[in-house]
């Protein structure tokens, strides 16, 4: 077993550093505050490749790897987590599905501008009456000559009003015993495609989140991914390599309040501070280590078995469960070690505790892992 980067991945993790550093970290706390998402970011990330590390250079990605690439989703949340949000859904979420179940036709017009930051993309499946129960979906899809007339809403869309293209899902035959779904790419300005209301949250506030509503939407037969009644399969195929982006984010959080409290304790120290609750401290910071780099090694086992074309469902469930139960824990012990200052503004780990929460609620929740980690050791 080599634990060892590649000369690639290693180039490619020094580039996003730099790019975090210069051009998102400054910025992170500002756009939290204002709820700003800076479009920017993800222009310069296009330019420096880094919207479709693993998709083939024919589809204008970086020809890389799933292990290249939740290290750069880790590398963007140590400093923003909406940032990293906004590829993981962009990468993971939808042009993951374009990727695996797209024609020829739809990746070189849907996918090759998303690999190359041309476009952003957004993933379309939670409904106010269908959260974790996906089949509960009632968003609609009625056959319209050579195309489609979508009806109904999402809600919680990651992405929404600044993506170029929507993937959505809707019931698009059988009846209630036995519903047939189906997946369409939806592009941002269709008639009957409109915004709706823009959340306000406790976290990742510079992601936006929004609903989103189809009335008569249409969309062109070739827009369907995949075939007729496949859409249920992409939608949780998708999810289940998803979680690997979701347990980046998480890690990329969780390293990135350790590295704040570890910076605070050096410097309090050198003035003279927290001497008495020197042993305590370092014992928080000790255990902060020791599940971050319990849940790198299961995030980068999950990315790896995916570059390897190996099933990975299990592995993105314990990936996503270990890293989001961290990143909280990692937080919450870091706002601690920071006293009065861990719930001030002026200071990160407010911010990236606010942002940990999510992680174990998205893309599955922590609930939704148990039961899929436990269905499929059962199973086998």
């Amino acid at each position: 077993m080599n634990f060892d980067l590649s000369d690639e991945q290693r180039l490619i993790v020094s580039k996003v550093r730099e790019f975090v550093k210069n051009e998102v970290e400054p910025t992170a706390a500002e756009r939290d505050e204002e709820e700003r998402f800076d479009r920017r970011l993800f222009d310069r990330m296009g330019e420096l490749g880094l919207t479709g590390i693993p998709w083939p250079v024919e589809y204008g990605g970086l020809g890389s790897d799933y292990i290249a690439y939740v290290m750069v989703v880790e590398e963007l949340s140590r400093a923003c987590a909406s940032t990293g949000v906004m590829l993981s859904v962009h990468t993971s979420l939808t042009g993951w599905a374009m990727y695996n179940y797209g024609t020829e036709e739809q990746k070189q017009k849907f996918l090759r501008p998303l690999a190359e930051g041309k476009k952003l993309g957004a993933y379309c499946l939670t409904e106010s009456g269908s959260g974790s129960d996906a089949g509960a979906m009632s968003t609609k899809a009625v056959q319209d000559g050579d195309g489609y007339r979508l009806n109904g809403s999402k809600i919680f869309v990651t992405n929404a009003g600044e993506a170029d293209f929507y993937l959505v899902f809707a019931i698009s035959g059988g009846d209630r015993h036995r519903r047939e779904t189906s997946a369409f790419i939806v592009e941002k300005g269709t008639p009957g495609f409109h915004f709706g209301k823009k959340e306000k949250k406790l976290g990742i506030r510079s992601s936006p989140t929004m609903e989103i509503m189809f009335d008569n939407c249409r969309v062109p037969h070739e827009n369907m991914l995949g075939t007729k009644g496949e859409g249920f399969k992409i939608a949780l195929s998708a999810l289940d390599g998803g979680r690997s982006g979701i347990a980046a984010q998480a890690l990329g959080i969780a390293q990135g309040a350790m590295d704040a409290s570890i910076a605070y304790v050096k410097r309090c120290r050198q003035l003279g501070g927290l001497n008495n609750e020197h042993q305590a401290i370092d014992f928080k910071i000790a255990d902060m280590a020791n599940k971050i780099e319990a849940a790198r090694l299961l995030t980068y086992q999950a990315a790896w078995r995916k570059s390897m074309g190996l099933p990975h469902g299990k592995e993105s469930a314990f990936a996503k469960l270990f890293a989001s139960n961290t990143a909280v824990q990692v937080t919450l012990a870091a706002v601690e070690i920071f006293g009065e200052h861990g719930y001030s503004h002026d200071y990160p780990v407010q911010r990236f505790l606010r942002d940990a929460k999510i992680t174990q609620i998205y893309e599955g929740t922590n609930e939704i892992q148990h039961i899929v980690i436990s269905r499929m050791l059962l199973a086998e």
